[in-house]
């Protein structure tokens, strides 16, 4: 772990994004509420938050931090779900980690709520994929 206790704490702020494939007929039922198992994105909210809170307990090297604001944008597009967080904290390292942690878990478990509409008939995952999971933006200094 990388020694950071010289540093100052300062405002920092990361936005992570990224999109999870999937079949029209799943974005249908997504768009329709018609997911058996039930409200796919507030779920996913939920995880978002939760896989900040706990990034560094699954990112071995990653420092603990006191975050202080998370935002959750899921967003249904004609092709893909769209996940976009944005971590805040005061403390001496930046929040991109857990930024793009957030994302991850979020559109996982996307996947994991509707994997019953996206298998094929040998129960494969043909199409469905995370894609362009990144770090749009990442800001430390002044109040972001």
């Amino acid at each position: 772990m990388v020694d950071v206790s010289a540093k100052p704490v300062v405002p920092r702020e990361a936005t992570a994004e990224g999109h999870l494939r999937l079949k029209p007929e799943t974005l249908a039922a997504l768009r329709e509420g018609r997911v058996p198992k039930g409200d796919v994105l507030a779920t996913a909210r939920v995880a978002a938050i939760q896989a900040v809170k706990k990034t560094p307990d699954v990112l071995p090297l990653c420092h603990p931090i006191p975050i202080t604001g998370v935002d959750v944008r899921l967003t249904v597009l004609d092709e893909s779900v769209h996940a976009e967080v944005t971590v805040r904290a005061d403390y001496k390292t930046g929040v991109e980690m857990e930024a793009l942690t957030a994302v991850t878990l979020a559109l996982l478990t996307v996947w994991d709520m509707t994997k019953a509409l996206e298998k094929d008939a040998q129960g494969q995952y043909p199409g469905t994929a995370l894609t362009g999971v990144r770090v749009v933006e990442k800001r430390k200094g002044a109040a972001p």
